[in-house]
């Protein structure tokens, strides 16, 4: 089995390119966000790839995220920054799918990633690229579980990382990212009030902002998991994906990447809908579909139970709605109060342990199978975007007595 992480292999990055304007930008230049304002995307030179590479290839390497290093921007192998990348796993939830009456259900687990979530594999390109670059301080705002990666892995390539997080961001996240970093800090505000930290930062102490959408490199991280999900499938795209949504890193990642698949005849033209979710007490991107606009306002006064999804305006708002709109996908939201009873419901009836963020594309299929938006033949695919053992579990009070008389019919 070929080690992916050492030896070279050919790079096929053309440049950088504003996905507002189509203005491009030297692929090796430490840059955020274009002129506009708008998130760079990567460009690559797709008919060289092609020609340079078949599906066969694959077979021989580790089952990582390192696997695609050619649809990837880190040129050379001493610049990467891994913590071990695993492939995850489809996991089937068939009980789950016939108390609902839909099709296939598929469980695409993410948790089993390096600090428990889908925030590692953006995190790991987009470190290594700061690496490559000759970054030596990275800083981001954080609902939690993305700072824990920055840490872990600006930790892993010897760069100081500085992380702020809401003062409500999840104890256990908070905690984790103070293992990797001594600069971690609660700030009295939501994500989008902390910008301005990161702003005068950068000033006062020369950090790089690896915020969400505001560098190049963490979508092409995120956009694995639409190249994994299709080899996973035979080279095939199922019919809808579910995806929490809060700035939408990984909605736009896995629509380039299902692009840059076809355009090297690896897939077809079938895109799978691409489906939003947001909570109803913060939902920018739903309000937005509802109104055809190009732009998603933002929310006012943004609160949920389910963090990964409180974020009331992302920079991506143009892409992500691009991205629903070019695969005839659509966004809904759910309840806060429905999270809890689908995480235990899908627990016991298949024994998958979603985070609350996945319990959120459950709900929201429920509501889709429902409402006629995706049909029960359907091939669905719910992103668990983390470990459930992350978060808080309903306590077990029950109790026997090994001294006394147990009646094991009541059991």
């Amino acid at each position: 089995m070929q080690d992916n992480l050492t030896g070279e292999l050919p790079s096929f990055v053309r440049h950088l390119e504003c996905s507002q304007t189509g203005a491009r930008y030297p692929a090796d230049r430490l840059i955020g966000l274009s002129a506009q304002g708008q998130p760079l995307l990567v460009r690559y030179d797709l008919a060289a790839l092609g020609r340079a590479r078949r599906k066969a290839d694959l077979a021989s390497r580790a089952p990582d995220l390192w696997r695609y290093r050619e649809f990837l921007p880190v040129r050379r192998a001493a610049d990467i920054v891994s913590l071990g990348e695993t492939m995850t796993p489809l996991l089937a939830a068939p009980r789950m799918a016939e108390r609902l009456g839909g099709g296939t259900l598929l469980v695409k687990d993410e948790g089993r990633l390096p600090t428990g979530s889908f925030k590692a594999r953006g995190l790991a390109v987009a470190v290594s690229m700061a690496k490559a670059l000759g970054v030596t301080r990275v800083a981001m705002p954080t609902a939690g579980n993305a700072g824990a990666a920055l840490a872990a892995y600006a930790a892993r390539a010897g760069i100081e990382s500085f992380v702020f997080c809401p003062d409500d961001a999840p104890d256990i996240t908070v905690a984790e990212t103070g293992l990797f970093t001594r600069h971690v800090w609660r700030v009295n505000g939501i994500i989008t009030e902390l910008a301005p930290i990161l702003q005068e930062g950068k000033r006062a102490r020369g950090w790089f902002d690896v915020s969400t959408l505001k560098e190049p490199y963490r979508i092409e991280g995120k956009k694995t998991m639409g190249l994994e999900l299709a080899e996973q499938l035979g080279w095939e795209v199922p019919d809808a994906i579910f995806y929490p949504t809060g700035g939408g890193t990984g909605l736009i990642g896995m629509w380039k990447a299902f692009d840059e698949l076809e355009a090297i005849g690896w897939i077809g033209a079938k895109r799978p809908r691409l489906v939003a979710v947001q909570s109803r007490t913060c939902a920018p991107i739903v309000r937005a579909m509802e109104r055809g606009t190009e732009t998603a306002e933002p929310w006012a006064d943004p609160h949920t139970s389910v963090p990964g999804v409180r974020v009331p305006s992302t920079v991506g708002d143009r892409l992500i709605l691009r991205a629903l709109r070019a695969t005839n996908g659509f966004a809904i939201a759910f309840d806060d109060d429905d999270i809890e009873p689908a995480r235990a419901e899908i627990a016991a009836r298949d024994g998958i342990h979603l985070c609350p963020e996945g319990a959120a594309t459950l709900v929201a299929y429920r509501q889709a199978l429902a409402r006629g938006l995706v049909s029960g033949t359907d091939r669905v695919v719910l992103f668990n975007c983390a470990t459930g053992l992350k978060y808080p579990m309903t306590p077990v009070t029950r109790t026997l007595d090994r001294r006394g008389p147990i009646d094991y019919a009541a059991l």
